[in-house]
């Protein structure tokens, strides 16, 4: 848009007329003259929209704020790094000035947004490119051309000030290095990452972008000692961890840089954390890194005299290298078992835990090293003794290791007889419980493993369970209480009817043993206990004068009990209940069998137990 100057006819004035003029007064320091052109510009032509002009306003308006001490204002305007080489080159060195006078001055405060303008501006005039021909700027100012040399030179000291400025701001500040300004300088000289505007109180750069900096600038240690004063444990460093992710690449880098310093200074288990701690960030080792690995592996907890060895260091560093090479390279697998082995002999006695976990992991590494095999075999002899001595094991003994340690060594004695009571007891369970097909399985286990000859056919199979039941019935009945008695009948109870008609005597036993139980309950229990008894059919009516006797007896004493509480009914149902079984009539069948037709009165005994 063209307008008439109506200062001077024949004249008209554009945008660029007005910013010329402005930038033109403000290098002469004709402060007083910039700012009417610029409110001129803004009044005429509103603010500037296309780009260049933009910059070039916004740069002057920038520069003016600074001038009278309006620093969120400076920096608010202040044009992006990409975008300085539009404006004047001499008003971005004045800016430039000022802001670097304001971090300098003791007496005023530094705020971020200060230094990331500071460090912006810097970074665009001292770029070796200099897209924004400050070296043009000073041959002007001279009148004579800056050699090479001058130049070269004069760059490298304006930028090591600055950085001891920002460096000695940091350390008033308390800063560390991933939130320190010379960080910022120092990222913002290799590739544009700050913004001024966006600058606040915990980095001018984001994180990741720090932690890249400090590791490409050689600085791994400091970049490692600020993130771990951040994050105290490296154990939960993790790649995939929100908290982690952003430095995950440089920390891994950082780590395995620390790692190959410790390497050379023959510190081998910090060396191996560290490759360690990489690893998991997701650092790939190279061909350096697994030689460094590989000798830590090889010296990890030995020192050059053998005083001082570290069998637990050793062999924690041996497991780190150990992962680190696999699976290309399972080299230390050896050393590891051997270690590994020689450290469960050395804590048998004094840790039988730890010793056995020595052992069952070089058994992992190595499964034929007959010497971790044999230490294995050794704890669980000692558990067998204990356990067929009546003591509780060291740890919970499993069929299946009892069985392979039978094979190994077929003269064991101790895991025969553990297995002997082991299927015993599976038998009897699984008898107790009517599955007769799991305790006839359980039987043929331990004919196998006990050391009998086969054959395993069904009539050998039942002689041996039936034998094993009574020998349990006979163990329970000793206790002399009532649960024992009780289990006592259900033993014998399922001997009987696996044995059938062929071992008439187990049958005998049974019927002897509920006589037992019954009279026992007379003496002690209910009228309903021994009813109850009666009722699970153990004995039929008839078949043992004693028992029913007994029953009949609980019969009348209960209908007596029953008429003192005025329930006659119930008193009528146990007497009649006692006469049927006095003339050796069955009574128990009607308790839940089918009921006949019969007139309201009627009193069959159905409900006999109540």
């Amino acid at each position: 848009m063209r307008v008439d100057d109506t200062g001077e006819p024949g004249r008209t004035v554009t945008p660029e007329h007005l910013l010329d003029a402005a930038e033109h007064a403000f290098l002469r320091a004709e402060f007083a003259v910039v700012r009417p052109l610029l409110q001129r510009l803004q009044a005429e032509f509103g603010t500037p929209g296309a780009s260049q002009a933009a910059v070039r306003y916004t740069a002057l308006r920038s520069a003016l704020a600074a001038r009278v001490g309006n620093w969120p204002e400076a920096v608010r305007r202040c044009p992006d790094s990409e975008d300085l080489n539009a404006a004047a080159t001499g008003v971005v060195h004045a800016l430039a000035i000022t802001t670097l006078r304001r971090l300098g001055d003791d007496s005023r405060h530094a705020d971020a947004g200060t230094a990331a303008l500071a460090i912006v501006l810097w970074a665009y005039l001292l770029d070796e490119d200099d897209p924004g021909d400050f070296r043009a700027l000073l041959t002007e100012r001279r009148v004579t051309p800056v050699p090479d040399e001058l130049w070269e030179d004069a760059r490298g000291q304006l930028i090591g000030r600055i950085t001891d400025l920002l460096h000695a701001l940091d350390v008033r500040g308390g800063r560390d290095p991933l939130a320190a300004w010379a960080t910022a300088w120092g990222a913002e000289l290799v590739a544009p990452v700050v913004v001024p505007s966006d600058a606040g109180p915990d980095g001018l750069v984001p994180l990741g972008q720090a932690a890249r900096h400090l590791m490409d600038d050689g600085r791994h240690v400091a970049l490692l000692d600020a993130y771990t004063t951040r994050h105290p444990d490296p154990a939960a460093w993790a790649a995939d961890a929100p908290d982690h992710r952003a430095c995950a690449d440089p920390l891994a880098q950082a780590l395995a840089e620390r790692g190959q310093d410790w390497a050379r200074a023959r510190e081998w288990s910090e060396a191996l954390a560290d490759f360690s701690a990489a690893a998991r960030l997701g650092h790939v080792l190279g061909t350096e890194e697994r030689k460094a690995v590989l000798r830590a592996g090889k010296n990890v907890g030995r020192t050059s005299n053998g005083y001082g060895n570290s069998p637990v260091a050793r062999i924690l560093g041996l497991e780190l290298a150990h992962e680190l090479l696999l699976p290309e390279d399972s080299s230390l697998a050896g050393d590891l078992t051997a270690e590994l082995v020689l450290q469960g002999q050395r804590v048998f006695a004094s840790d039988p835990r730890q010793s056995r976990n020595r052992f069952a992991r070089a058994l992992v590494l190595s499964p034929t090293d007959r010497e971790a095999r044999s230490g294995l075999d050794d704890h669980l002899r000692a558990d067998l003794h204990l356990t067929l001595d009546g003591a509780e094991p060291g740890e919970k003994i499993r069929a299946t290791a009892v069985r392979g340690l039978l094979r190994r060594d077929p003269d064991c004695a101790p895991a025969r007889a553990w297995l002997r009571g082991h299927y015993t007891g599976r038998a009897v369970a699984a008898a107790s419980l009517g599955d007769a097909a799991a305790a006839r399985s359980a039987v043929r286990g331990m004919i196998r493993h006990v050391g009998s000859v086969g054959p395993y056919g069904k009539e050998r199979v039942d002689d041996i369970l039936v034998d094993l039941l009574v020998d349990a019935a006979r163990s329970a009945g000793a206790t002399g209480t009532r649960t024992g008695m009780e289990r006592r009948v259900d033993l014998l109870g399922a001997a009987a009817d696996i044995a059938g008609s062929v071992r008439g005597q187990v049958k005998e036993k049974h019927d002897a043993a509920v006589l037992y139980l019954a009279e026992h309950l007379e003496a002690t229990a209910s009228p309903s206990d021994v009813i109850e008894l009666f009722l699970r059919d153990r004995i039929q009516t008839g078949a043992n004068a004693r028992f029913d006797q007994t029953v009949q007896s609980a019969y009348l004493r209960r209908a007596k009990a029953r008429e003192a509480e005025g329930d006659l009914g119930g008193a009528r149902r146990d007497r009649a209940s006692a006469a049927r079984i006095g003339a050796g009539v069955p009574d128990q069948g009607l308790l839940f069998g089918p009921v006949p037709r019969r007139r309201r009165n009627d009193d069959c005994g159905q409900e006999t137990l109540f």
